[in-house]
């Protein structure tokens, strides 16, 4: 099997060659990706200890200058609801952003060709309103935040279009649902405000052949049928061990839906334990074995792991998830 037929067959749970790899570093990696590479202007500046910059969406952020790195909202774009008709939404959808996805399609590198998109309605809209006011607004504005979510979420459709176009194998976003023992939204909100959403962009790009990968931090136990249900084809968690594994092992399979995940970035890696590490990760593939992509945490540093912990994670994934070695 080709790298793209193993990450293929391990997202829709029926891989019995082996897991899929997606590392850094040199290391073994089925995938290539390429994103949106826009030229929507943002900037930054400084006013005594704090940093502000604005995003593609027009929102400012600011965050304490050698402190925090991702920063809070400090303004958001739509501070007033009467600004939403003449709200500009930038324009990711510009076929001129995609040269390197179409020119990495037309290629024949035999990996997963993975598509970068920004977050989906949720995790766009809740920082165009500032989350806390959003959260109120999902109640008292509900007409509008659906006019604001269904515009995104048409834009969002364009890009995804965009990477079919360009002959993606699947698409990946961000979207935390979960905070660390419960979903950020209930069940009935999310499958009546979201979940049309979600079908709506799940089915764009099934439309195109493509598959539909989610990163999403936090327990979203709730939800996973929903996500499931809704055309997400794999779920990436950071945080596995959050999770009764055999439980979700065991829903994830009858979904076909895999599971794309790290060793645990919270309870297992910073330990620095090495035997525990392993037994986990070693854990992790006997517990999802036949839709189970192993994958490496971009920033260590970020959560307190030296990169030897992180490598004796990444051999125990190959010693158990490829037993024929190749």
């Amino acid at each position: 099997m080709t790298p793209r037929e193993i990450i293929l067959a391990n997202i829709e749970f029926r891989c019995d060659e082996r897991i899929g790899f997606h590392f850094g570093g040199g290391r073994r990696n089925d995938f290539v990706g390429a994103g949106c590479r826009h030229d929507i202007p943002t900037k930054t500046w400084t006013e005594g200890e704090f940093e502000y910059s604005t995003d593609i969406w027009g929102n400012v952020w600011f965050r304490v200058v050698g402190l925090s790195k991702g920063g809070e909202i400090f303004r958001p774009v739509l501070e007033d609801w009467t600004e939403l008709d003449n709200l500009a939404l930038p324009d990711l959808d510009n076929p001129a952003y995609y040269a390197a996805a179409r020119e990495l399609g037309a290629s024949g590198d035999e990996r997963f060709k993975l598509g970068g998109m920004p977050g989906w309605p949720f995790a766009t809209c809740r920082y165009m309103r500032k989350m806390e006011i959003y959260f109120m607004d999902l109640i008292a504005e509900r007409e509008r935040i659906d006019v604001l979510h269904d515009r995104v979420t048409t834009l969002l459709e364009g890009v995804i279009d965009r990477f079919g176009e360009a002959g993606m194998d699947g698409v990946f976003f961000c979207e935390d649902l979960g905070v660390q023992d419960r979903v950020l939204i209930g069940p009935a909100m999310w499958n009546d405000i979201y979940r049309p959403l979600y079908e709506r962009l799940t089915s764009r790009a099934h439309a195109h052949g493509m598959k539909v990968l989610q990163h999403s931090c936090g327990f979203n136990w709730e939800l996973v049928d929903s996500l499931c249900g809704s055309g997400i084809d794999c779920l990436q968690f950071d945080q596995p061990a959050v999770y009764n594994q055999p439980a979700l092992a065991a829903k994830l399979r009858g979904h076909g839906v895999g599971l794309y995940a790290p060793c645990d970035i919270q309870k297992v890696l910073p330990t620095g334990k090495r035997d525990f590490i392993e037994a986990e990760t070693r854990r992790l593939v006997e517990t999802f074995r036949g839709g189970f992509i192993a994958k490496n945490y971009p920033d260590l540093h970020g959560i307190g792991v030296q990169p030897e912990w992180d490598q004796w994670a990444y051999e125990e994934f190959v010693r158990s998830g490829d037993p024929n070695g190749k």
